[in-house]
């Protein structure tokens, strides 16, 4: 085909859109909103260029926060007609919900602030809703729906579609006196349909009415100037190719599309236009291979179809199989059973008529009083030879009393957990091998992420689903663990990838996690269950300060300021001739940059089994401002505060001064202070009466709980949460998560804690 021909071809494509000539058949998939699964009603159009029914965003804006959309803003346009939004149906709002709570579960975390921070507790109206059709969060801004546009040409789409559909149906006028006559034209100023005379009546000629847009029979009204939603008196007379959205000039001029690129509206409409009509011609000319294609996929279907049935027939032969099996094995067993009890019983009926025998006048008995009735002596012995052997057996089994079967079928009892076991694990050869949760990569605090790891041989699963359920927390009542929400496995949405984010776990509490896989709509087997302990209060994310009283000699931050090591420095390793012998007299502190004035915060973090020495804890700002500015010589004997002598009072004094609360790690083990005056009773008499008790192996990870307005710290082991240490702390100023390294030291925030602070 010539280009003369295919532009004459393209457009007399245009010419018959235009007249509206191209038929609407096959379209209602189109027309069907995302969310209501029904017709567009008053569609509006997403900043990501989806549409769907301003009910529906209202009812998803409600369900993520009650005072999230705006009352007023019923429609883009002043004037638009107004309706009562009917109470959501229950399936719509699962449907809704569903399309809510990924976002929720696991969306982006940058609005995250940071726990402990003097702030406003105002609570920030929610206008982020997830989109339906490409599940990215769309922030719909202050003015919430207010700034979208109704997508009216949908509108119009939809009505033609409904005006198709009950073509049976007129539309009547809404001026005639009853009987009503049917319609013949819709006035788009007047917003009326009308029949031929009352058209005439009301628009007469000479009159502004006369110059009234009309259009036939319609239900569906649209302004005929579309206006800005940000600047309601100005009309749109550009198109921001940023935003994909028309504006006014004051957008362009000073609003939110200052910076962006414009065009005129008429070279947008007439660009999208070609570009719109260009993509219908191409797929018009496509027809043949669409068709093709589509006998192709029918021809699939119908194979789908009798493999499916072919499979669910062979399944069905195998279970046949299985039931034959297991009806003869019972049969033959059951018949076992039966002979061995006939057996016994006939043995143990044997022995009763043996012994009933030896009872007087009876039997044996009775037998042998007759025989010495015979007074035949040679007649007498050849009977009583036999009889008498007879009487002394009998005799001796009444001594030795015996039953001559066991009435116990102990052998018998079958043990079917291994085949129940196998029975269960029974799948078909492509389902996938159940996946294992990592415990190393894993971690749960009051949210939980959670890890794992397919098996090598593993072909490519479509999906995972992870389940999650609370067993209960220590400080729990018996009525309150057997609540609704404890022990009931709780799903999250589909999954694509080897982890997730669980939110909103119950603080001190203990949760069990499984996990498996899905390919081709067939579950594996879940994994096997695992069990984590949430913390005792929410996580406090911060990362390393590098301001307050760091010393960039000793100690190195990586970039994430997550990880801080402890080094020698360059002018100790210049002045390394002079040093012959001597130790350590110091240690370089280091605090994080984010600081706590209220409530109970947690954080967790990893220090290296092979460290020279680490302190951890709590400290004071109003201490440290002292004591950065005032240091003291600690190799002095003025500030050795154990003289030797029990009287404890270098302790108490040495104690008051100091701005930090911290406990000693160092060499795989961790040393618990003194008993001073700040710590409890029991725990001071426990350490005086054994020192060894201060001693206890390093965790792997080490946790700190810091409850502010009970002035109390506590020191976890952070991967069973069992309490390691507690004590009272001085919170009268605000405190900071505080470090001190000496020696060759490492500490690593834990992952969770570091993105929650750089996300802030």
């Amino acid at each position: 085909m010539s280009d003369s021909e295919d532009m004459t071809e393209f457009a007399s494509i245009v010419e018959r859109i235009e007249r509206g000539e191209v038929p609407i058949k096959n379209i209602e998939r189109e027309l069907i909103c995302p969310i209501c699964k029904e017709l567009f009603t008053h569609p509006l159009i997403l900043p990501c260029q989806h549409s769907v029914c301003h009910k529906c965003v209202k009812e998803l804006l409600m369900l993520n926060h009650e005072d999230s959309f705006d009352a007023g803003s019923e429609c883009s346009l002043p004037g638009s007609p107004r309706s009562r939004v009917p109470s959501p149906s229950m399936e719509r709002l699962d449907r809704l919900v569903r399309s809510a709570t990924v976002r929720r579960s696991f969306g982006s975390r940058g609005s995250i602030s940071s726990p402990g921070w003097r702030r406003g507790s105002v609570t920030p109206r929610v206008t982020a809703i997830p989109c339906p059709g490409c599940q990215h969060d769309i922030d719909l801004g202050e003015r919430g729906i207010s700034m979208l546009f109704r997508n009216f040409t949908l509108e119009s789409i939809v009505e033609r579609y409904r005006q198709a559909a009950r073509a049976a149906v007129a539309i009547m006028c809404n001026i005639c006196k009853p009987p009503q006559q049917e319609a013949t034209k819709s006035c788009m100023d007047c917003k009326a349909s009308y029949c031929n005379e009352c058209f005439k009546l009301h628009h007469p000629w000479g009159t502004p009415k006369a110059q009234h847009e009309y259009v036939g029979p319609t239900m569906n009204f649209r302004p005929k100037v579309l206006m800005c939603p940000e600047h309601e008196m100005e009309k749109v007379n550009m198109y921001c190719e940023v935003c994909r959205r028309p504006v006014c000039h004051l957008c362009k001029l000073g609003g939110s599309h200052a910076n962006h690129k414009v065009t005129s509206m008429s070279s947008a409409y007439k660009i999208l236009k070609e570009k719109l009509a260009k993509s219908i011609h191409y797929l018009i000319s496509k027809e043949d291979q669409v068709r093709t294609q589509i006998t192709e996929l029918e021809v699939l279907i119908n194979k789908t179809e009798e493999n499916g049935q072919l499979a669910e027939r062979q399944a069905n032969e195998h279970f046949e199989r299985l039931f034959e099996t297991l009806q003869e094995r019972k049969s033959e067993m059951l018949r076992s059973i039966e002979q061995s009890r006939n057996r016994r019983m006939e043995q143990l009926r044997g022995q009763v008529e043996e012994y009933q025998g030896m009872l007087e006048n009876s039997g044996l008995v009775g037998y042998a009083q007759e025989v010495l009735k015979e007074t035949d002596q040679s007649c007498f012995v050849q009977t009583a030879k036999q009889l008498h052997v007879r009487i002394q057996k009998a005799t001796e089994s009444l001594r030795t009393f015996h039953p001559a079967a066991d009435p116990c079928f102990d052998e018998f009892v079958l043990d079917t957990s291994r085949e129940e076991m196998l029975l269960k694990e029974m799948c078909f050869g492509g389902v996938p091998d159940p996946p294992l949760i990592d415990l190393s990569n894993s971690r749960v605090y009051n949210e939980a992420s959670i890890c794992w790891r397919l098996s090598d041989d593993h072909l490519p699963t479509d999906h995972h689903m992870l389940e999650y359920r609370r067993l209960g927390g220590p400080g729990q009542s018996p009525s309150q663990e057997d609540g609704e929400d404890n022990g009931v496995w709780r799903a999250t949405d589909r999954v694509y990838g080897p982890s997730t984010v669980v939110c909103d776990l119950e603080p001190d509490s203990l949760y069990s996690f499984r996990v498996r896989s899905c390919r081709n709509s067939m579950f594996s087997p879940y994994s096997p269950e695992v069990t984590f302990h949430t913390p005792p209060a929410p996580v406090f994310g911060f990362l390393f300060s590098d301001k307050c009283g760091f010393s960039t000699e000793r100690l190195i931050l990586n970039k994430r300021r997550d990880t801080v090591e402890s080094v020698a420095g360059m002018a100790f390793l210049l002045a390394a001739e002079r040093v012959q012998t001597g130790s350590y007299i110091g240690l370089d502190y280091i605090i994080g940059d984010t600081g706590i004035s209220q409530g109970r915060h947690y954080w967790a973090f990893k220090v290296e089994p092979y460290n020279y020495m680490v302190k951890v804890g709590v400290a004071s700002d109003t201490k440290l401002i002292e004591w950065f500015h005032n240091p003291r010589d600690t190799s002095s004997p003025r500030y050795d505060h154990d003289s030797g002598h029990d009287s404890g009072s270098e302790d108490a004094c040495y104690e008051l001064s100091q701005p930090f609360t911290l406990v000693t790690l160092g060499m795989g083990k961790l040393i618990i202070p003194k008993a001073s005056s700040t710590s409890s009773s029991s725990t001071a008499n426990a350490q005086s009466a054994d020192p060894g008790s201060r001693i206890l192996p390093m965790p792997q990870r080490l946790g700190i709980c810091l409850d502010y307005d009970a002035c109390r710290v506590y020191f976890y082991d952070a991967d069973t949460m069992r309490c390691l240490y507690e004590r009272q702390v001085d919170c009268s100023g605000t405190m900071y998560p505080a470090f001190g390294l000496m020696g060759s030291g490492k500490v690593q925030l834990e992952e969770f804690l570091a993105s929650k602070r750089l996300a802030f």
